[in-house]
């Protein structure tokens, strides 16, 4: 089981690197930008469904790369690439957590993906 997690998990962190390489512009972003904020809250959510003790996920802005993009998953449009570096908020201080949010149609967070450094 555990390793058809990871083939899944390896699948879609491949298919999140092809989306950004095929990927528009790069900018950088601020907290209010609405993508950056779906992002994050629907990330919030996943962690906390798994974790509860996670309190908040805080979004380090000066690695964020936000990347328009026109390109699809299949046949589910993807027209937002965000990626960069993020920290939970526990009771201990951790360690940055890399992440890629993809985003669709709408600005509907299609997934968001962390893993340790």
């Amino acid at each position: 089981m555990k390793s058809e997690r990871w083939q899944s998990l390896s699948k879609t962190a491949v298919l999140a690197w092809a989306v950004l390489l095929c990927a528009g512009s790069v900018s950088a972003q601020s907290p209010a930008d609405p993508a950056v904020e779906a992002c994050r809250t629907t990330g919030l959510l996943a962690l906390q469904e798994k974790s509860p003790s996670v309190r908040d996920l805080i979004f380090d802005m000066e690695t964020l790369a936000v990347s328009k993009a026109d390109t699809s998953v299949g046949e589910v449009p993807v027209r937002v690439v965000i990626m960069g570096e993020a920290y939970l908020e526990r009771k201990a201080t951790g360690k940055p957590q890399r992440f890629v949010c993809l985003i669709g149609e709408k600005g509907k967070v299609l997934l968001t993906f962390f893993t340790a450094r």
